[in-house]
């Protein structure tokens, strides 16, 4: 798309600022119990203290199990939850203390792509409606939408002949190009990928995975990849950020990290990634854990992974692990390279 030309590119000095900017994110829900008048029973610990920035024409990428708060900290990003504390700063700019007004015109500059392509596209819209209603909402491209639209639809990978069928029409990879299309309708600086390719199978993976990339190298866009597959992640982000029950416990430049991890969480997650050589794969170290996440409404004192870890049990005498139930691990550089929230972290190569 040739209208798109953003300012910061990487190298460039507005490339040393970040875009994005979290700092101490906090997202806490209520439980509440039955009827209209039910009093709150619990806290749901959804995301606790994390931080993490973004550069313009990067990609950092937001990786963990289900029920991390990977996707609650998307959408708090976007302000689409609301934050219980901390900061969320898009080009220096509070989004919690913008007035209507000027966080209408800010979420132009932050786009999100969800995980179901179906489900996030209005089926009685045909692709061209679907496309041009955040076109509409904004009052742009009045004189010259059909052919902008047609252009969004090329740029995507899509036939521009084709903007008058309904989302039914397509196949799952052309239903997601076509919400990577509408996301990038108003030129956005950020989009917000959250498990972009989970819902797809893997043959059509690749060829989105290389579209998103595509437009980032052409339109300078910084991405916040939110998935649970690090093998999709190793292939597209430039940092990694490991989420556990609502708070980063490992955080580095990509391949660093996988090179490199030093969390037993990380180093789990990492030897669970196939290997293609039969042999290698025979060979590798793998490092398992047990067990189900615990409930985030109750989660465990000092190291919230502390009762699945494979080192607890296994390594640590009774003062060590004294410390992990008692004293939350912050993250910090610890000598291996890159921050990890481990009292005891050693990193241990797994591929």
């Amino acid at each position: 798309m040739t209208s798109i030309d953003h300012d910061a590119t990487p190298g460039s000095p507005d490339a040393l600022r970040p875009i994005l900017s979290v700092q101490d994110l906090v997202v806490h829900f209520p439980v509440r119990g039955r009827g209209l008048l039910g009093r709150t029973t619990g806290t749901v610990h959804a995301v606790c203290d994390v931080s993490f920035e973004i550069y313009p024409g990067e990609t950092l990428g937001l990786v963990g199990e289900s029920g991390c708060g990977k996707s609650t900290t998307s959408r708090a990003v976007l302000g689409l939850r609301r934050a219980t504390s901390g900061q969320v700063l898009f080009e220096d700019q509070d989004l919690a203390n913008l007035p209507p007004d000027r966080m209408r015109r800010l979420r132009r500059q932050m786009q999100i792509v969800f995980q179901d392509p179906m489900a996030s596209l209005d089926p009685r819209l045909t692709v061209y409606e679907i496309i041009a209603e955040p076109l509409r909402i904004h009052g742009v491209h009045k004189e010259d939408r059909h052919q902008y639209v047609a252009e969004l639809m090329r740029t995507v990978g899509l036939n521009s002949e084709h903007g008058n069928r309904y989302p039914h029409e397509f196949s799952g990879g052309q239903r997601q190009r076509i919400g990577i299309a509408r996301a990038l309708a108003l030129e956005p600086k950020l989009l917000v990928l959250d498990e972009p390719v989970s819902a797809l199978d893997v043959s059509i993976q690749a060829g989105v995975v290389n579209l998103l990339d595509d437009l980032q190298r052409r339109l300078g866009l910084a991405y916040l990849f939110v998935a649970h597959d690090l093998s999709v992640v190793r292939h597209v982000a430039d940092r990694v950020a490991v989420m556990y029950l609502g708070r980063i416990v490992e955080t580095g430049e990509c391949e660093e990290l996988f090179a490199n991890p030093a969390h037993p969480y990380t180093q789990a997650l990492i030897s669970a990634i196939p290997i293609p050589d039969p042999r290698k794969e025979r060979e590798r170290r793998r490092i398992v854990v047990s067990g189900e996440m615990p409930s985030p409404t109750d989660p465990p004192s000092g190291c919230r992974f502390r009762t699945r870890c494979p080192m607890f049990a296994d390594r640590l005498d009774d003062a060590q692990q004294a410390r992990c139930r008692q004293e939350t691990p912050e993250l910090a550089e610890r000598g291996q390279g890159h921050p990890v929230a481990c009292h005891f972290a050693e990193a241990v190569p797994v591929l």
